[in-house]
């Protein structure tokens, strides 16, 4: 187990320019968000970062130095859960931390590191998105088909299906679950999960807010910037005519669409082993530090 990192004093002014820097950089998200919701529009593409992902905007925003910080001045974090002052300075207190939430650093630790273990694997072509309308009269967005009906279901059909990622699968038409080279289940879920997988990349986000307030605001903004993307890429190689909405499609049944995609997520893969390595590395500070 590592050491606790060595403690650095930020001053008040570098700390609290931090965390506008921090705000704006959310509110690029949160705020059209907000706009939509007082407008009492939906959006097929991002609300889902605000929906499934569980993390309050108003949280999001939220900067927090990271373990091994200390903030100078008066700092509202000093009334927040998991924060000590000591004397003129506040930080996390991750000995109170991990004796509360050790459990989730953990387990948190060990499926990112089991994740990271495995290689990549970049031939699903996002087909769990059209697994989850196989053969059904309804869809799971208000928005077209692309290729309609029995189109998306003769894609699903001439394509083997080989989903990792149980959050994905579980969504599956009961049509298509057999379909699925893979049966995942939550038990299995560190023994299948692999960087490829475009959802393992989006969960970075999850796993980052579930760390906090112990994660560093810039490590959840990377994470939820990645899932961003993702999600982005996702639904354009989904079955859904998002046109309307100004995501042109990448048309996984073609061979030009397959070499996209594939392109894509090999570039987001590269991107959460970097993100998903900082993670294990937090999660290593914290359970050294109690």
């Amino acid at each position: 187990m590592p050491s606790p990192p060595t403690s650095a004093v930020l001053g008040r002014e570098e700390w609290t320019a931090r965390a506008a820097a921090h705000e704006a950089r959310i509110d690029r998200w949160t705020e059209p968000h907000r706009e939509r919701r007082r407008r009492g529009e939906s959006h097929p593409v991002l609300d889902f970062l605000f929906s499934y992902y569980s993390q309050a905007p108003g949280r999001l925003r939220r900067w927090h130095p990271g373990p091994g910080t200390q903030l100078a001045g008066p700092a509202p974090h000093a009334d927040w859960r998991w924060y000590a002052a000591d004397g003129a300075t506040v930080h996390l207190d991750a000995e109170a931390y991990v004796a509360d939430r050790g459990d989730t650093v953990r387990f948190v630790r060990g499926l990112l590191a089991a994740t990271a273990s495995r290689p990549a694997f970049s031939g699903c072509f996002g087909l769990h998105e059209w697994a989850m309308v196989y053969r059904d009269t309804r869809t799971r967005h208000a928005v077209p088909l692309r290729l309609g009906r029995e189109g998306t279901d003769a894609v699903v059909e001439a394509h083997p299906i080989r989903c990792t990622h149980f959050d994905a699968f579980r969504f599956f038409t009961p049509q298509a679950v057999g379909r699925n080279r893979l049966q995942p289940t939550r038990e299995s879920q560190a023994d299948l999960e692999q960087p490829g997988c475009l959802h393992a990349g989006m969960d970075l986000y999850k796993w980052a807010y579930k760390l906090s307030p112990a994660a560093p605001g810039d490590l959840v903004a990377d994470c939820f910037e990645l899932a961003v993307e993702i999600r982005e890429l996702d639904m354009r190689a989904s079955p859904y005519d998002l046109r309307a909405h100004g995501y042109e499609p990448v048309a996984i049944e073609t061979p030009e669409g397959k070499a996209a995609y594939v392109a894509a997520q090999r570039g987001f893969a590269e991107r959460g082993a970097v993100l998903r390595a900082r993670l294990v590395d937090l999660c290593d500070q914290l359970l050294g530090a109690s």
